[in-house]
Parts: structure tokens; sequence; C-alpha cells
């Protein structure tokens, strides 16, 4: 897999759980599908403002990656070269955790999207 494609991949999945995280944030009730499912239906206060630091941090684990694969501000890609390795790990717990989850349906949804980050993350990292 391409360096680019790879961080495009990544780009798409990111954009797609920050999203994911935005809605959940704005009162969605998909509550059991975040979080071990311990919330169904709309999150309380708390659990939507790690929504949006969730959302965030994703986001610029996006640029990271982007940054290392050279698409955006490729005067980082030098810098972006140990902070990827941070996505990496990042995203490697994330396949642990959704592995782990109580909640079946994060399991079904969230662990091949956690897998696909990891593989895409670490092709980026290791170009």
């Amino acid at each position: 897999m391409s360096t680019v494609v790879a961080a495009i991949v990544f780009s798409v999945l990111v954009l797609f759980v920050s999203l994911f995280q935005l809605a959940l944030a704005v009162g969605m009730p998909w509550g059991r599908l975040a979080f071990g499912g311990r919330h169904p239906g709309t999150l309380p206060a708390r659990m939507r403002i790690a929504s949006v630091l969730s959302g965030l941090l994703l986001l610029a684990f996006g640029l990271i990656v982007c940054a290392r694969a050279s698409l955006v501000l490729p005067e980082f890609a030098q810098l972006s070269a140990a902070a990827v390795w941070a996505v990496v790990g990042y995203s490697a717990i994330g396949v642990v955790a959704n592995m782990a989850t109580p909640s079946k349906w994060e399991r079904i949804i969230w662990t091949p999207i956690a897998v696909l980050m990891l593989i895409t993350s670490s092709a980026v990292a290791l170009s």
C-alpha cells in the first residue's frame, strides 16, 4: 500500500469517526455504540464533552498522518515522523479496547475500523 493511499484511507476513517463523535456530542441517541455502551441513548453531558475531545484528537491524528505522508503541511513532515508513532500506539490501543468492550455493537462496528486505522497509520509511519 502506498503511503499516500494509506494516509487518505486513514483520513477518511478519522473523518467518519470524528463525525460520529460530533453526532454523539450534539445529542444523537447512539450511546450504546460508544464508551462501552454504558450510556444507551443520548450521552450525559460529561460524555458529550469526551466525544468532542475524542473527535478533535482524531482530527489532529489525521493531520499528523497526512503531514507524514506530505499531503498537507509538508514543512512538518520531519516533525510528524515521531508524532505518527503516537497515532500508531493510539490505534493499537483502539483495536484492543474495541475488541474487549462489553458492547457487542462496538465490537462489530469499531473493531474493523480500528484495525484499518492501525494498518494505515503503521504503513505511513514505516514509510
